[in-house]
């Protein structure tokens, strides 16, 4: 089933370079200076021989993976406090609905102005941005916890943390799961556009930036495409990870749905 929904993959993305190649080359008319497919996945490969844009794709990775892995150790805990504690959700829940629907690329002029330091500034706007999905899944995760499982441990005389430590964070670990694997892609979004708004000395961004600059549309794209790429490449590793992990919770779901 997995060979089959990759070789389906595969076949829908190179009918569509196959598409995007024939109306370049044959449909748009020559004012528009677009790249045809061929040409941005010829000049992505030669991409990875610049160290440049090297350079630019490590920062870019790095502000990525610190920024996700921050926004997990901040989501994470809140999101058990706020499902374990009903007093403590009842209180922040009004300021969380508040602050959630803001747009993150909307902070990046704040940050810009509140924190002088580039990478530190960029950091805090993917924490911002990539912390939402997480929490959010973490509370409900919380609240799917089978009540009695929770009453069943609470009957053998264990406390509050132990069925916490038991039942509660085991049962809302795959949605905690599927709220970091959303995150790591707003994180990714996010790292690039701090990058295009802020600028900086590297990044993938920056070079998209410095291609433009040059009118170099193939390189802007190409450069696109690493992004893409590696969004699509994390999220299949995190969602391979999170099949293997919680197997259980897909046959449980599986059963609750029939």
């Amino acid at each position: 089933m997995n060979v089959a929904r990759l070789l389906r993959g595969a076949v829908g993305a190179a009918g569509f370079l196959i598409a995007g190649e024939l109306v370049v080359r044959f449909v748009l008319s020559d004012d528009v200076a677009f790249p045809a497919p061929s040409k941005i996945l010829y000049e992505a490969a030669l991409l990875l021989a610049d160290p440049v844009f090297v350079e630019g794709v490590a920062t870019t990775l790095t502000n990525w993976v610190l920024g996700l892995l921050a926004a997990i150790v901040v989501a994470v805990p809140l999101g058990v406090l706020l499902g374990a504690v009903a007093p403590v959700e009842r209180a922040l829940r009004p300021l969380l609905e508040f602050m959630r629907p803001i747009p993150s690329v909307a902070i990046i002029p704040l940050a810009i102005l509140l924190i002088p330091v580039d990478g530190l500034m960029k950091i805090s706007v993917i924490v911002y941005a990539s912390m939402w999905p997480i929490l959010i899944n973490t509370l409900y995760g919380m609240h799917d916890v089978d009540p009695l499982a929770k009453e069943s441990l609470r009957s053998f005389g264990f406390g509050r943390l132990a069925v916490l430590a038991r039942v509660s964070l085991p049962s809302a670990a795959p949605f905690v799961a599927t709220g970091i694997r959303i995150a790591a892609g707003i994180a990714l979004v996010l790292a690039v556009s701090a990058e295009l708004l802020a600028g900086g000395a590297a990044g993938i961004g920056v070079y998209t930036i410095q291609a433009g600059s040059g009118n170099r549309m193939d390189l802007i794209m190409a450069a696109t495409f690493w992004a893409g790429a590696f969004g699509v490449f994390a999220n299949f590793v995190l969602l391979v990870g999170e099949r293997r992990l919680f197997h259980w919770h897909r046959v449980r779901a599986g059963a609750a749905d029939s």
